[in-house]
This record gives C-alpha cells, sequence and structure tokens, in this order.
C-alpha cells in the first residue's frame, strides 16, 4: 500500500482520502477479530467465505489509493459508489458471521454517517435506505453462531455485550476523527476564502488609490512649477542672510523635492511595474531611506542602533516597500519629530525594523483595524498611508505590528522576511 501519497486538493478527494483510511482500520479490525473467534472462540464460520470477503475490500482500498494517484477529480457519484460498496461489504460479511445476531452490525451507522456529512441529500438517502435494507434482511436470513444465537442472560461479560461495547467504541472513534476531519477541512476552506475576499478588497481599494494618486500627481505639477518660479523671485528680493531668505530656501528645497518625487513616479511607473525587486543589504538599505527622509523632515531628531550581529540582513525590496518604510518614518515624526529611536535587528529568518516615537501612543480601540481600512490616529489624517504600508508589507510577506511603547509613545515593528545573498557574477 502507498504511504506517501500526495493529498488532493479539492474537499471530495480528501473525503475520498480519509474513507480510504477508514475502511483500512475498520475490515483490519474485522479480521483480527475472526481470526479470534475461530482459533479462540471455535466460531463455526465458513471462513474460506469469511476470508475472501476481507480480501476483496481490501483489494478494493488497494484501487481506492491507486485511484487517488490520478489527476482526475473524485465526484459526489463515484464517493456514493464507494460508500455502496462499503456497505454491501458489510452485508456479505455479517451474513455469513451472524447476521443481525452479530454485535458489530451497527457499524452500519458508520457509513451512514459519513454520508450524511459529506453527499449531497438524495445521495445520503441512498445510502441509510441501503443499510436500512442490509439491517433488515441480515434480521431474517443469515449464518447463525452458536455462541452469539444464544445469550446467557445470567451473565454480565457474554459474548454479545462485550462485541456490542467494542464495536461501539470502533464506530465511536473513527465517526468521531472522521466528522473532525471533515469539520476541520470545512473550517480550513472558510478561512482560505475569506482571507481571499479580504485580498480582493484591498486590492481594489490600493487600486482605487492608485488611480487618484496617479491624477493628482499629474494635476500637482502645474502648482509646483509656479510655487518653484514665486519663490525663486521672492528669495531674489530677500536680503541674503536674512530669516526670511532662509526660510524661502528651505521651501525651495521642499518644493523642488516634491517635483523630483512626482517626475521620479511618472517617468518609472512603467518601469517599476515590470520590474523584479531585487535583493539589498538591509543596513543600507535603511541608512539610504532614513536619509531621504531626513531631507524632506529637517525638523527630526533620531537615532539608529544596529546591533554587531553575525552575517548580513539581506531584503527583497523595491520602490513601493522604500515608500512604505517612508511612511512609517513619517508617522512617528508626526507624532513626535524629536528622539525617534530606529532600530534594525536580524534573526535565522526575518528582519525586524522598530520605529518608536515619543508621542501620545495609539488607542487600543483602533490599534487593530489600522491597515485594513482607513483609519488613521491623526485628527486631520485619512488613514491611506497606513492602508498602503500594511498592503506593501504584507505583499514582500512581512507584516506590522503598533504597540504602545511602557515608557511612553508608539512602538512601530515592521517583520519582513530574510533573503539569501545575491549571487556575485
Amino acid at each position: 500500500m502507498q504511504t506517501a501519497l500526495p493529498l488532493p486538493l479539492s474537499t471530495p478527494n480528501r473525503n475520498l482520502v480519509r474513507l480510504t483510511i477508514v475502511r483500512g482500520i475498520t475490515w483490519t479490525g474485522f479480521l483480527l477479530a475472526i481470526l479470534i473467534g475461530v482459533e479462540v472462540l471455535d466460531f463455526e464460520l465458513e471462513t474460506a467465505t469469511v476470508i475472501g470477503v476481507v480480501v476483496a475490500m481490501g483489494v478494493l482500498n488497494i484501487l481506492t489509493w491507486w485511484r487517488l494517484g490520478r489527476p482526475r477529480a473524485v465526484s459526489h457519484l463515484e464517493y456514493l459508489l464507494h460508500l455502496l460498496a462499503d456497505i454491501a461489504g458489510l452485508t456479505l460479511l455479517f451474513y455469513f458471521t451472524g447476521g443481525s445476531t452479530n454485535p458489530f452490525i451497527t457499524y452500519y451507522l458508520v457509513p451512514v454517517t459519513i454520508a450524511a456529512a459529506t453527499l449531497p441529500w438524495r445521495h445520503a438517502w441512498i445510502i441509510a435506505g441501503c443499510a436500512m435494507a442490509g439491517y433488515s434482511y441480515l434480521m431474517v436470513d443469515y449464518h447463525p453462531i452458536a455462541q452469539l444465537s444464544h445469550i446467557d442472560s445470567d451473565s454480565l461479560l457474554n459474548l454479545h455485550v462485550v462485541g456490542m461495547w467494542l464495536n461501539f467504541g470502533l464506530s465511536a472513534g473513527l465517526v468521531t476523527f472522521f466528522i473532525y476531519k471533515m469539520a476541520h477541512a470545512l473550517r480550513s476552506r472558510d478561512k482560505a476564502l475569506s482571507r481571499t475576499r479580504e485580498a480582493a478588497l484591498r486590492n481594489e481599494q490600493v487600486l482605487a488609490v492608485a488611480t487618484q494618486a496617479a491624477g493628482t500627481a499629474h494635476e500637482l505639477g502645474t502648482p509646483l512649477s509656479t510655487m518653484a518660479v514665486l519663490l525663486k523671485e521672492m528669495q531674489a528680493e530677500a536680503a541674503d542672510g536674512s530669516p526670511l531668505f532662509e526660510d524661502i530656501a528651505l521651501l525651495r528645497q521642499q518644493v523642488d523635492v516634491c517635483k523630483s518625487r512626482l517626475q521620479h513616479l511618472v517617468t518609472s511607473a512603467d518601469r517599476r511595474r515590470m520590474a523584479e525587486p531585487e535583493v539589498q543589504d538591509g543596513e543600507i538599505w535603511l541608512s539610504s531611506i532614513i536619509q531621504r527622509w531626513l531631507v524632506i523632515r529637517p525638523d527630526v531628531t533620531h537615532t539608529l542602533e544596529i546591533p554587531n550581529r553575525r552575517g548580513r540582513p539581506w531584503l527583497l525590496v523595491d520602490a513601493t516597500l522604500d515608500q512604505a518604510l517612508t511612511n512609517l518614518l513619517n508617522n512617528a515624526a508626526d507624532a513626535h519629530p524629536d528622539q525617534i529611536a530606529i532600530r534594525l535587528d536580524w534573526f535565522d529568518d526575518n528582519v525586524i525594523i522598530d520605529i518608536r516615537d515619543h508621542g501620545p501612543g495609539v488607542s487600543m480601540s483602533i490599534a487593530d483595524q489600522l491597515g485594513d481600512t482607513f483609519v488613521s490616529t491623526k485628527s486631520k489624517g485619512m488613514g491611506i498611508g497606513l492602508f498602503l504600508t500594511h498592503a506593501t508589507i504584507n505583499r514582500f510577506g512581512g507584516g506590522v505590528s503598533l504597540y504602545n511603547h511602557p515608557e511612553g509613545g508608539t512602538l512601530t515593528e515592521v517583520t519582513l522576511p530574510r533573503s539569501d545573498a545575491p549571487d556575485k557574477a
């Protein structure tokens, strides 16, 4: 018998695998009971015929395992035929082993329960009807066994009672096993469907935001150019070295950064869409993002901590991940621009980036919703930045968690999968 059969993906195929396992356990138990009855209890059986029924069911099980290796999916009709074959085998076995006096005859309940749990309503009733017909027939016609037909009412532990007890234990165990596995498969499928629906909804929201962002980026070009011209004229009129001159210079720098980022976004959108993420050293990558961020946020003071560990924190990154981390840094700066603590750490499987600010912290009532919907921690925020940040980092197989730090402020933890070092050409 095959022992490493890959489990098919469809639910009917999985159910047939479990039915085959149950069948193997059951008929192995029946064979042991027959051998004990013949050799120990001196049952008068048509041994060759009974063993032939057991062997036939064993052959059916082997053929079923072989069939499960084929790519064709299992239909409800095929599954129904397997259960009918089980009922036919049980009827033949019980016919030659005492009929309705056999204490194991209530095992008919197992295929009935399996059918009710896995098959359509009409098919389940077919199985129930066939099982009832087999039981009814065995009440009037069977090969009797003397030890089962004459029950000593004075004995508390006669063979019939013991057999019924054993059958109850076997039936209860197999039914519990099968129903649990089936319910677990259904729960797993429901969770997978729920995750798929959530991912589809998130992708629709991301697409909507991206569409609006593209239009907004195109529209912002004109006012930024106007602002740049006016600031240049204002700077020319201001006295060198005056506070006004320095303020105007800072404004020009910020406008130039905005124009540069918009131009970079428009000119490289198609190229980035087709480009594959690249592997970079996490320390160098994080340092470059912080340097660009400090140009945009000159009011920020920060510390960067990187422990001295063996190996390098290689990461798979692209421009969208750069923007996601910048969004988190901006959130920390908006909460409190002073003493933002950034820490990079890595382990065997992942790289962790901690960002801690000294702001008021995040409300626990909305902490679990951040990133799933447009929920913001700012009074005038829209929550789009956190939403896009979560979507981007999740796409790379990572996650974002927000905590209230015991000493005050918010701790943002970014976890990303650690990549292998790039191949040197």
